[in-house]
């Protein structure tokens, strides 16, 4: 039961009363688990292409792109800590008095953490570090050879240092070139230009934590010439934050409403599905969304921006497509037995939307009706790389609750950990998500649609968290390229590993995709 003064401070934080009655009933009576059908595959689901088909289609698009809005979506907002996540470990736990560097690794199996030392040298902020530790050490015989390895970290993570663990992914050091060392955001800004600029200017929206605005901006007026004059294109950047009204409750141990030591209702990041709101707000043709830490040194920039251009090649050929059967679906008395049976076949084939059992029994009318709202919605062209292990959710068939069967990207979260059907459709996946995603936003007739209209907020997840020593029960909005985009027609493209390179820990700065030599 809320009271008034919940009411106010709700209403304070630009919640709404009604939502937070409504997130308190989920929690409490908690989301269904989603029906798997199986695995989306080569060949039923994912499309693989032949290189003539990729050349073709990357061939449409650059013919095509200058009549176009393009933009380029970048959720930005997550700070670099968990990258370090070992290394805070390490400097919490680590008694310096009684044990080795070595001997820790050994007994705690800190494989990563002997990573980091092997290839410490390959760090681009490696020289940095060490100048500054040199100037600021005790030690007089300090030298390049002979650096303190827990100093060293101290330094990089200490708020006295460089705090490397407070500031946003986008801004750390991400490449190491011959002159400068480049940010995850610098490696969005060139990738930009190489396939979403037209006549000379790139469009790029970041969702951003308020308290980074000005560090971005200054990031880049400091780049923004060096940039230009490399690329030849300008930059129209814009910045939003995940609105604080986005943000959600949580429940006890008692399951009772989650409070603070002010009796307080407390309110957590709603997770990167309440970005839908941030990307309704935009308007374009043709959207590119990409995380932050997926960027590659410049040698192998050219076939990240081919595949790029490829699944957008896919979506206007698609369009093109869905806007012609729309408009001849709004000339009802030409359209022939025909004319339904090729939309039917498009529909199934191409949007990967299978048809009821009782579809051939519906009149025209209905047919007609059936086939304007398939091909009336939002379109994603997603690429989908082959499983080697890597973390991120995963393409399926799975049925809904009303029975239609559709492709999806569900998280493990998202299925019965007790069902060993679903278990086993589960691990018999072939392929995960990259986040490499282009986005139709537009209908056939140039409107832009209501992105929130095709959300399955049915479709959120309930995470076990902790919250001051007790265990919680925290709810996240359906995932943004999840439950999010759940009512999006949605095709799958299957992309070679090499387009996917993202920067979970620090240690991934040592793969090749990293390695400027």
């Amino acid at each position: 039961m809320l009271t008034k003064k919940d009411i106010e401070f709700i209403n304070d934080r630009e919640n709404a009363v009604a939502e937070v009655n409504k997130q308190y009933e989920i929690l409490r009576r908690g989301i269904a688990y989603t029906d798997l059908i199986a695995p989306a595959t080569a060949g039923d689901g994912i499309t693989v292409l032949g290189t003539d088909q990729q050349e073709k289609f990357c061939e449409v698009f650059d013919k095509k792109k200058t009549s176009l809005d393009l933009l380029k979506f970048v959720p930005a907002s997550g700070a670099a800590t968990r990258m370090f996540k070992f290394l805070f470990k390490f400097l919490h736990d680590y008694d310096v008095n009684n044990d080795t560097i070595n001997g820790y690794i050994n007994k705690t199996n800190a494989y990563d953490l002997r990573l980091f030392f092997v290839g410490i040298e390959s760090f681009p902020f490696f020289k940095k570090v060490l100048k500054r530790l040199k100037k600021e050490s005790t030690f007089k015989k300090f030298s390049h050879e002979n650096y303190n390895k827990l100093d060293f970290i101290g330094m990089m993570l200490d708020e006295d240092g460089f705090d490397f663990g407070s500031k946003p992914k986008g801004l750390f050091p991400f490449h190491l070139y011959k002159n400068h060392t480049a940010t995850a955001f610098e490696e969005h800004l060139f990738e930009a230009a190489s396939y979403s600029a037209n006549n000379g200017l790139a469009n790029i929206h970041l969702t951003i934590s308020k308290d980074h605005h000005d560090a971005f901006k200054k990031q880049f007026d400091k780049r923004q010439s060096y940039i230009e004059k490399k690329t030849r294109v300008k930059f129209n950047i814009s910045y939003s934050y995940q609105l604080m009204g986005s943000d959600t409750v949580a429940l006890s141990e008692t399951n009772e409403l989650l409070r603070d030591s002010k009796n307080h209702i407390v309110f957590r990041p709603g997770g990167h599905g309440a970005l839908i709101n941030n990307l309704n707000n935009l308007v374009a043709d043709i959207i590119f969304i990409k995380n932050i830490d997926n960027v590659v040194v410049a040698k192998y920039s050219n076939e990240v921006t081919f595949y790029k251009k490829v699944l957008a090649g896919i979506l206007i050929e698609v369009q093109e497509k869905s806007f012609a059967f729309l408009q001849k679906l709004d000339q009802e008395a030409s359209l022939t037995d025909e004319d339904l049976i090729s939309i039917a076949e498009f529909i199934t084939s191409t949007l990967n939307t299978r048809l009821s059992a009782n579809f051939e029994i519906l009149s025209k009318a209905e047919k007609i009706e059936f086939h304007k709202n398939q091909l009336n919605k939002p379109l994603r062209v997603c690429g989908m790389v082959k499983n080697e292990g890597e973390p991120g959710g995963g393409p399926f068939w799975v049925r809904d609750k009303n029975g239609t069967e559709s492709l999806q990207i569900i998280e493990s979260i998202q299925i019965n950990p007790n069902d060993k059907e679903q278990q086993q459709i589960l691990k018999n996946s072939t392929h995960f998500n990259p986040v490499d995603i282009v986005c139709g936003v537009k209908d056939y007739q140039g409107n832009k649609f209501n992105l929130l209209d095709y959300v399955d907020y049915d479709a959120g997840f309930i995470a076990s968290k902790s919250f001051q020593g007790q265990k919680i029960k925290a709810l996240e909005h359906p995932g943004l390229w999840n439950g999010a985009m759940a009512n999006w027609n949605t095709i799958f493209v299957q992309v070679p590993l090499t387009t996917f390179n993202p920067v979970k820990t620090v240690n991934d700065l040592l793969k090749p995709a990293h390695q400027v030599k």
